[in-house]
């Protein structure tokens, strides 16, 4: 029987986390032969190599170097580059994941060329056409052959846009997989000590979203906010470039660096982040995964976002929206609450990874 090629597309910082429990799912499998496509579209080291180490990935196998740019761009040069990579060493399926733009380029470079698409990750909807990720959400699983989703609601939104049920496969949430498969390594990283943290007595803060860090006013607004709720709870702000370059931009970076109670760090590594979440009292973010994660964990989750793609993390989990002018009140309020943890969503296990193999082995009759 001919063995299956099977290329992982690897662009952001997300992606390698949702990538590295199915690429070692995979790599024992003798049906198959993995091929890993780094794009690029994270080309800072401690937004993208780190995460190849935290993960005991090996070396992309396919670098596609695509760097920076606009919308646009970014998308159309994934595009030629993983073209030309497909017509000269042509894969059996392509898995991409979440919601970036290499993941509806490198969709369409392979739809395009009759070659079959996984889409990981499928089916979440923040109905805001404004995100430029519900853009790609949408067209990606537009196009696709088969859609494996991490909830439930994922599953009811696909089959609402009339997608074939039989192209739906509820698996699970694989950024679970992620963190069981490196939580020993977490446990370990000693970050909270390397700051001096105790734990359950501080929160860990990302921003990176334009509609939070490209407005002078919201940027100043949540700055201010920050101070104010690093008096009663200490925090850590990792701080995305984006971010750190609105920051200097709007003159911003002073108030943060001399506010007492807030330690301002460059983005970290997965086991590094982690480590500080799994001993956080609260976390600030606007991200996607980090939802997911503290839904799992049981710890509050406040997120400055009009919607989400994870609704499931709202209704079910630890998570709540908030505006930023909400923010000092809504972590009074977790700070004087008893945390109690709810059960996790279904299918949220660590064991997604070994749900996709066994159905990509049997769609494709190895």
């Amino acid at each position: 029987m001919r063995t299956i090629q099977i290329d992982l597309i690897a662009a952001a910082r997300p992606n390698f986390m949702k990538v590295a429990p199915l690429f070692h799912a995979l790599a024992p499998e003798d049906w198959c032969r993995v091929r890993l496509v780094h794009t690029g579209q994270h080309y800072d080291a401690n937004m993208s190599d780190s995460f190849f180490r935290d993960f005991d990935l090996p070396a992309p196998d396919i670098h596609l170097e695509v760097g920076s740019g606009s919308h646009a761009e970014q998308t159309g040069r994934v595009m030629m580059a993983y073209e030309k990579v497909c017509v000269e060493q042509r894969p059996d399926w392509v898995v991409v994941v979440g919601d970036v733009n290499s993941t509806i380029a490198c969709a369409l470079a392979a739809v395009k060329l009759g070659i079959r698409v996984a889409h990981l990750e499928a089916g979440l909807r923040s109905r805001d056409r404004r995100m430029p990720e519900e853009i790609n959400r949408l067209a990606t699983d537009a196009i696709v052959d088969l859609l494996w989703t991490p909830s439930v609601d994922a599953n009811e939104n696909l089959l609402a846009e009339g997608v074939s049920p039989d192209k739906i496969e509820f698996v699970g949430n694989v950024m679970i997989d992620a963190f069981e498969l490196a939580r020993g390594r977490i446990e370990d990283e000693g970050t909270c000590e390397k700051f001096g943290l105790a734990a359950g007595e501080f929160g860990v803060v990302t921003l990176h979203r334009p509609s939070n860090v490209d407005d002078p006013q919201t940027l100043r607004l949540l700055v201010d906010q920050l101070v104010d709720v690093s008096r009663s709870v200490p925090l850590v702000f990792a701080v995305h470039p984006r971010t750190q370059a609105r920051l200097a931009e709007f003159g911003l970076s002073e108030t943060l660096e001399q506010a007492p109670y807030i330690r301002v760090v460059e983005p970290l590594g997965y086991l590094a982040f982690m480590n500080l979440v799994t001993q956080s009292r609260i976390v600030i973010t606007d991200s996607g995964g980090v939802q997911e994660e503290t839904t799992y964990l049981g710890i509050p989750c406040l997120t400055l976002r009009e919607n989400t793609e994870r609704p499931i993390t709202t209704s079910q989990g630890s998570n709540r929206l908030i505006k930023p002018a909400q923010l000092v009140d809504a972590v009074a309020e977790v700070v004087a609450s008893v945390c109690i943890k709810a059960e996790p969503p279904e299918l949220w296990d660590g064991q997604a990874a070994h749900r996709i193999v066994a159905d990509l082995r049997r769609r494709t009759g190895s």
